[in-house]
């Protein structure tokens, strides 16, 4: 932890249009990885429009470290299905954090991110200021799946 430039607060919110990996419906959690770290949400029972609303914070120590979302179908018996994978382009984000902006007026853009083939977006995401932070709003097209999203939020905290 000697090298911990902050956190990564991560917000995950809702799936929609997962795929079904059970017989008429799916029982998804997300799990977040960077590096050695591990987090995951709880999991809705069958739905395939999931509401999470769950916080994960990572420990940020290397800016080059990839951030990646899986989305699984829990199962009891057998090995859990995978429903999907983005990764979390934080750069722009940590870009903006790094400029040290600070008493914007709440709401403020700060920048816009276009969906490219180096990033997960499903559309254009916007890093604003809210309630005193940067913070980044994202729709994260799932890949290796037929369909799917994943919106969250990102948000910097910083350590003393």
């Amino acid at each position: 932890m000697e090298d911990l430039v902050g956190l990564l607060r991560i917000r995950v919110k809702r799936g929609t249009n997962l795929v079904s990996r059970d017989s008429q419906s799916s029982d998804p959690f997300v799990v977040i990885t960077m590096g050695p770290q591990t987090l995951k949400t709880g999991r809705v029972e069958n739905n395939c429009n999931p509401e999470w609303n769950d916080e994960l914070t990572l420990a940020f120590n290397d800016h080059n470290q990839p951030v990646i979302l899986e989305v699984y179908d829990k199962d009891t018996f057998t090995s859990h299905d995978k429903m999907g994978d983005a990764e979390i382009d934080v750069r722009p984000f940590l870009e903006i954090q790094a400029m040290g902006l600070q008493e914007l007026p709440d709401g403020t853009e700060v920048k816009r991110v276009k969906p490219s083939k180096d990033n997960c977006l499903a559309e254009e995401s916007r890093i604003t200021f809210s309630n005193g932070k940067i913070v980044q709003d994202m729709i994260l097209k799932l890949r290796n799946v037929q369909s799917g999203a994943v919106e969250i939020q990102i948000e910097w905290i910083s350590v003393p």
